[in-house]
């Protein structure tokens, strides 16, 4: 029986990672600031033997005994991540810093939640990890980009200096139940609105495109890279199915049966134009490929909105 450590397990993804890991027979260490996770994410967990909870920042040292850290502790959300940038940074910086020194002294595998946003407005497409990136360092999104930028070359060095045991994974754009619905991310905004009756917001013209990953297909993601001892990475894990933000928010009134109109609002500074995974990595050396499609995942996340807003 593994002991594995969570950070940011209070979160969307973490919580869902927590619980995968928890019924498949693993001793689970659950930490987090709950800046932005939620103890309703994992109070289902809290009656669990091998489920613990500590309150942490790892921007701050700290220290326990584990096999493995699933690293997943940063804001993901723009609101979030651009509330506080100075702390987003230290997030990605001096908290990668103690996990990885953590890992070293516990002999632990790491795996990092990276990001697409690491490949920033990319001139390539789709992203395969092979791509550098075309981001701006000082713009308002480069807290969170150049933060998770370093976060992987601190990953790469440990493991060359100390033989610390990384996996990297870049998420790609991922939904579902348990995402806040006040995140400010497209589909729990699209979402809100249409269940709401409000008016969906698409900003500029609504041509640009994304890929839409469901969480689980996310964490299984996540559990074949950890458990392989092949593959360093970085891998990107994602849905290569890619809609436009016209064609998201008409699925969104499919799935909601919402007769919510959709209105425009200027582009955001350096939001990307396109943003799609190549998985073929992933593909080869995971057996990974995503199964749920946008329509099956926006019918298992609408009805936990539905509940969130008093709707259900």
């Amino acid at each position: 029986m593994r002991t594995i450590c969570v950070t940011g397990g209070a979160g969307f993804l973490g919580s869902h990672l927590c619980e995968r890991l928890l019924e498949r027979g693993d001793n689970v260490i659950c930490v987090d600031n709950f800046f932005t996770g939620r103890k309703d994410n994992i109070l289902h967990l809290m009656g669990n033997p091998r489920f613990e909870v500590i309150r942490q920042d790892i921007v701050h040292p700290f220290y326990l005994e584990a096999d493995q850290i699933y690293n997943l502790a940063c804001p993901a959300s723009p609101v979030a991540y651009q509330y506080n940038p100075i702390k987003t940074i230290k997030t990605s910086t001096v908290g990668m810093v103690n996990i990885l020194g953590l890992a070293k002294r516990c002999r632990a595998r790491v795996l990092q939640a990276s990001t697409s946003e690491v490949y920033g407005d990319p001139s390539v497409h789709p992203q395969t990890e092979d791509y550098w990136g075309n981001v701006n360092p000082i713009g308002p999104r480069s807290c969170y980009d150049e933060g998770k930028r370093v976060a992987e070359s601190l990953c790469i060095n440990y493991h060359l200096a100390h033989g610390v045991e990384v996996r990297i994974v870049r998420i790609f754009n991922t939904y579902g139940p348990r995402m806040d619905p006040n995140d400010g991310r497209v589909i729990s905004n699209f979402i809100v609105q249409a269940l709401k009756g409000l008016p969906l917001t698409v900003y500029g013209d609504g041509l640009q495109t994304r890929s839409f990953c469901y969480c689980d297909d996310l964490i299984r993601g996540f559990m074949a890279l950890m458990d392989q001892d092949e593959e360093i990475g970085p891998v990107n894990i994602g849905n290569p199915g890619e809609f436009t933000m016209l064609e998201l928010a008409e699925e969104v009134l499919k799935a909601t049966g919402s007769s919510s109109k959709i209105v425009h609002e200027p582009l955001p500074k350096d939001d990307p134009k396109q943003r799609c995974p190549d998985i073929t990595r992933a593909k080869r050396l995971l057996n990974w490929e995503p199964q749920v499609n946008l329509a099956a995942g926006l019918a298992r996340t609408v009805p936990y909105y539905r509940k969130e807003l008093g709707l259900a």
